[in-house]
């Protein structure tokens, strides 16, 4: 097991040296930090002294030590268009993101599991078939286009939900939530239906897909043979085994609803990290970018870390296998 997890966490720290490579690159060939802090204006004195003090006068190696150094403290240094520390900007845009990231991952899972039963269950209904065609509109249909009809619809039409913004929120230390609050549920309900909506019809499909495979094995047959009642056989045994690579999946989504969440935050105008990204691509906010692709890429390593630990758990295979992977 501490071989296991030791080699999993030597592949973790290669990823993230590679992101955080590709991030400093950033620095190096997006633009020049130098005059976005200084301006046009800047007399050759200034540049050198600022170019020094930052040590972008050292070589390149040294240069990229210091950032690795810094990016694992979690530090990016300022941002060029606001001024303020990167570290201090993403700890406020962070709560939001993750906030609404959570509850379209709930709602997905929620709704998609019980529409991929029946699906699998009720074959050939109008309702499965409903189901169905619903799904293949949600993958489909692209996330801003369905964001701009929620909003046309329920916020311009039917004027039951707020546009755009967070709505209230409670402090509580540094961490920031709305889901204490009647206009924070009311604010994050179209966002996270928005976001939710693509996992929700593959998180339906992939239930529908491994709940019709699992009724066609031998020991569900025998299952039946034994005389359980459909409940005990849909539910007891094969929804139980349908799901272990379900919740692998959504585990795996949820990295992907923190990193994409990029375009409901715009339309919304959600003062999440996707917004705060956007606004840094406009204005070139390297230090920005820089410190949003490094937490992605952990976000995504820690996920993934963790499903490879739950996966050497459950499966004893893995344990008994040279390989130790998957």
């Amino acid at each position: 097991m501490l071989a296991f997890i030791l080699r999993r966490w030597v592949q973790a720290m290669i990823v993230m040296v590679s992101v955080a490579f590709i991030a400093f690159m950033l620095f190096q060939y997006v633009g020049d930090p130098v005059v976005f802090l200084l301006g046009q204006d800047a007399t050759p004195e200034q540049v050198r002294e600022l170019r020094s003090a930052l040590g972008l006068d050292q070589p390149f190696f040294v240069q990229f030590w210091h950032f690795l150094v810094n990016a694992a403290q979690g530090e990016f240094g300022l941002s060029l268009r606001q001024g303020a520390k990167v570290s201090r900007l993403i700890a406020e845009r962070f709560p939001a993101t993750l906030e609404l990231a959570l509850v379209a991952a709930l709602l997905a899972l929620v709704v998609g599991i019980p529409m991929g039963v029946y699906a699998a269950l009720k074959r050939g209904t109008f309702i499965s078939q409903v189901f169905m065609t619903i799904s293949l509109l949600g993958v489909s249909l692209p996330t801003f286009l369905i964001g701009i009809l929620l909003i046309l619809v329920f916020a311009v039409q039917l004027g039951w939900f707020p546009s755009f913004g967070r709505g209230e929120v409670v402090n509580l230390g540094w961490w920031s939530t709305g889901l204490l609050t009647a206009k924070g549920w009311h604010h994050i309900t179209l966002p996270a239906i928005t976001l939710a909506i693509f996992q929700l019809t593959l998180i339906m499909r992939l239930v529908r897909a491994e709940m019709l495979e699992v009724l066609r094995t031998d020991y569900i047959k025998f299952a039946r043979a034994r005389g359980l009642t459909n409940r005990a056989v849909h539910f007891g045994h094969a929804l139980k085994n349908t799901l272990v690579p379900v919740m692998t999946i959504t585990g795996l989504q949820l990295g992907g609803l923190i990193a994409f969440a990029i375009i409901t935050e715009t339309v919304f105008q959600w003062p999440g990290m996707g917004l705060l990204f956007i606004q840094a691509v406009t204005f070139a906010d390297i230090p920005v970018m820089a410190a949003y692709l490094c937490l992605i890429a952990l976000i995504f390593v820690v996920i993934n870390l963790i499903v490879d630990l739950l996966y050497f758990v459950v499966d004893p295979r893995l344990r008994v296998e040279k390989g130790g992977g998957h």
